[in-house]
């Protein structure tokens, strides 16, 4: 039997940034019918058991349930078997889970945020992220047929087929490691914050980063508008933000452009860190979301490594199942 796993988080997309500029919205029902085209055609490439993650909207149950209706579905459903308290602790939980069930990829429909925690979950287990947050870097928009089948032939390649171990910023509090991020960590000096997102770019002192470039949207693209660095590169920015620096306009927010002061950047290679001593209460995002907070006199550091999660290349995996004859294969079994 091959398998794959689905974790739609209901949650995303629904932050402050949406108040504060022009992002699009994608819903739940939207979600919805996109998981339906990941299960059609993931069970039309042979898949036979696809898990959800539970969540409040019940997603994987509206699923099951108009497929079964209209008489499509062939594949088995089912829902994980745990209690879901509404946060992000559900993602990594469900990440956990279905790694440990050895399925053949797991499909993420969220954001940064989204990832992040599902990073932290799936050891080995290839990802394959969809975008429907807000400011992503890391999931991509992308068609819910193009993403089942993506993840049914990571299903049956298996090993490291058409993937890459993508870059993590571990996050450590005077020598404790503390947290991860996929993109971006962030210090700003909002200490006492309402909102979990972080939007506001006049409060921003530090950025340090995996990968950036200016066609993103976020504060990585700060980064990317003075240096790009791609996923494959052995590298990350560090970036410091300050008056009197180089004057630059970012992309922070969807229809925002934002001039931004860097007063240096420096790259930081695969076990290289960036540290600083706070001089006063700050706060770090990490991936767009706020969830450290450092003390003056706490010794902050950001390390680069090559430990994140392993994540599909669709197209480049699509295009071997084609020389593999995948798509043949499964016509003759009809």
């Amino acid at each position: 039997m091959a398998s794959i796993g689905i974790i739609a988080n209901p949650a995303s997309g629904k932050d402050i940034r949406r108040l504060v500029s022009y992002a699009t919205t994608i819903d739940n029902n939207e979600k919805v019918n996109i998981c339906k085209r990941i299960v059609l055609a993931a069970q039309g490439l042979g898949i036979t058991d696809i898990v959800f993650m539970p969540e409040t909207f019940m997603i994987g149950t509206a699923v099951k349930d108009d497929l079964k209706s209209d008489g499509v579905l062939t594949a088995g459903i089912s829902l994980l078997d745990f209690e879901i308290d509404a946060s992000l602790s559900d993602t990594v939980t469900a990440a956990r889970m279905m790694a440990e069930m050895d399925v053949g990829c797991v499909v993420i429909l969220g954001g940064d945020g989204t990832c992040r925690a599902a990073a932290k979950g799936i050891g080995n287990t290839p990802i394959l992220p969809i975008s429907t947050g807000t400011n992503n870097v890391y999931p991509a928009m992308m068609e819910g047929t193009v993403a089942g089948m993506a993840a049914a032939a990571a299903a049956f390649m298996g090993g490291n087929a058409c993937c890459i171990r993508d870059k993590r910023i571990e996050v450590s509090i005077n020598g404790e490691y503390r947290d991860l991020a996929l993109v971006d960590a962030v210090v700003s000096d909002d200490f006492y914050a309402g909102a979990k997102a972080i939007w506001d770019a006049r409060r921003i002192k530090r950025i340090f980063v995996s990968r950036c470039h200016p066609a993103t949207i976020g504060f990585s693209a700060v980064a990317g508008v003075w240096e790009i660095v791609e996923d494959t590169d052995d590298h990350g920015l560090a970036v410091t933000l300050g008056g009197g620096g180089s004057r630059v306009l970012a992309p922070i927010a969807a229809g925002v452009l934002t001039p931004v002061e860097i007063t240096g950047a420096r790259r930081i290679p695969l076990g290289g860190c960036d540290e600083f001593t706070a001089s006063q209460p700050c706060m770090i995002a990490l991936d767009g979301e706020r969830e450290i907070r450092a003390n003056p006199g706490d010794r902050v550091s950001f390390t680069l490594s090559r430990l994140g999660p392993r994540r599909i290349l669709p197209r480049e995996i699509l295009r071997e199942a084609a020389r593999l004859g995948i798509y043949k294969n499964q016509m003759n079994k009809e």
